[in-house]
């Protein structure tokens, strides 16, 4: 069975970091590509960045790019997300997503002064 678990959120000022963390278990990891998605309250599902199975490249919403930041740890199976100066909008619930495999459930950042 596969499972995703996402960590790291919470509430920081605007200009702040976090690094969310999703620990992938019940699946073979390697290279595997990975994608973060988020949603605001009463807006729709928006991606937020997409990790190819080479590891090496990386997409990003228009909205994050320059500031967000994508990354893998194979050894420990876990999928990060580097937000660095966070806005108010980026204030969602974030989740990690294996594409066609399974979801997290999602972990709440709140960007607020």
């Amino acid at each position: 069975q596969v499972q995703l678990v996402e960590s790291g959120g919470g509430s920081v000022q605007p200009g702040g970091s976090l690094r969310l963390s999703c620990v992938v278990s019940g699946f073979t990891f390697s290279t595997s590509p990975m994608t973060w998605y988020r949603q605001a309250p009463g807006k729709g599902r928006e991606v937020v960045a997409h990790l190819m199975s080479d590891g090496e490249n990386a997409i990003y919403s228009d909205s994050v790019q320059g500031r967000f930041t994508i990354s893998r740890d194979v050894g420990l199976s876990t999928v990060y997300l580097q937000m660095n100066s966070l806005k108010v909008e980026d204030t969602a619930v974030y989740y990690c997503n294996v594409p066609g495999i399974a979801w997290g459930p999602g972990t709440q950042v709140t960007v607020s002064s």
